[in-house]
């Protein structure tokens, strides 16, 4: 009997995939909570009159303290918007296929990046 190559996740596979997307969806909305209520609270100190120390430190230094939030907060939506499109992809069977060879995704990449849609082959010769 030959081994015929896999071209799709079964749906053992798939829900244990779903398992570790919906972990780092719970992780990385809770990071971004973080991120934008540190960018909240740094724009309401400005007004605020008793944080006079805070004044101290170089207006310089916190805008750009604000712009690394934002860039942060903008680099962490995108991580969220990956991961529920990779749910979508698991929902509709897509999931795990690379968009550029159609072969199927290694194991160890999805459990590394579970939001890719490349094999790691696909991803090394686009930058070449």
């Amino acid at each position: 009997m030959g081994k015929e190559e896999k071209t799709r996740y079964s749906e053992a596979e798939l829900q244990e995939f779903e398992e570790l997307i919906n972990e780092k969806l719970e992780k990385a909305k809770a990071e971004l909570k973080i991120l934008k209520e540190t960018l909240n609270k740094s724009n309401d100190e400005g007004t605020d009159s008793t944080s006079g120390n805070t004044k101290v430190l170089e207006d310089g230094a916190d805008t750009a303290e604000k712009e690394n939030l934002s860039q942060l907060a903008a680099r962490q939506q995108k991580f969220i918007n990956n991961l529920e499109s990779a749910l979508v992809r698991i929902k509709n069977g897509t999931y795990g296929v690379c968009s550029v060879t159609g072969k199927l995704i290694s194991k160890e990449r999805l459990r590394a990046v579970p939001h890719t849609t490349q094999s790691i082959e696909a991803k090394l010769s686009q930058q070449s």
